[in-house]
């Protein structure tokens, strides 16, 4: 799948202009009060930029080369990457690694278990990965929870928003998990 960044992030701020909230995601990562924080499939980089905005050390990894572009061109001031979340290895620990965006559901089938892997190897002691993503397309909180237990980390919480409305089994799921 190829994306036009541009366009993307047209969309991200025709609903900002229109009064929506387009940093849900931004702000419960920074209710974890992180120093630094891993935007795993930034995209234009929407979550990067909204979370450097408040001081935290970002880095944003993408493997589409025209979101990583427009990224680059809003915000050159953060560290963009572009490369595959599996097998991911920038030799970083991050606070909170974020995935928004239903990023589990844009690797291959079949390589959940790496992209995993790949995001949770940078997860510090202590630290986090939030996830959020729809659960109607194949890949379950099951198996997403096996795969982070895989790559050492426990859930410690779940919601069914951004804004942290209570999980009860629907379609989307905001998923925190910890390293110990």
């Amino acid at each position: 799948m190829t994306w036009n960044g541009d366009e993307y992030q047209a969309r991200f701020d025709r609903i900002a202009a229109e009064g929506g909230d387009v940093h849900g995601e931004a702000t419960l990562v920074r209710s974890f009060e992180p120093t630094t924080v891993l935007d795993a499939g930034c995209g234009t980089g929407r979550v990067a930029i909204e979370l450097a905005r408040y001081g935290i050390a970002v880095v944003g990894v993408d493997v589409d080369e025209s979101m990583i572009a427009t990224a680059r061109r809003l915000a050159p001031e953060i560290r963009w990457h572009q490369h595959d979340l599996v097998g991911l290895d920038l030799g970083l620990l991050f606070d909170v690694v974020v995935m928004a965006g239903n990023v589990p559901l844009f690797t291959p089938p079949g390589t959940e278990p790496a992209l995993v892997a790949g995001v949770a190897g940078h997860v510090r002691p202590y630290g986090r990965l939030v996830a959020g993503f729809s659960l109607d397309r194949g890949y379950t909180l099951d198996d997403y929870d096996a795969h982070c237990r895989a790559a050492g980390l426990t859930l410690e919480a779940r919601y069914a928003t951004w804004s942290r409305a209570p999980y009860t089994d629907g379609e989307y799921a905001v998923s925190v998990h910890r390293r110990r």
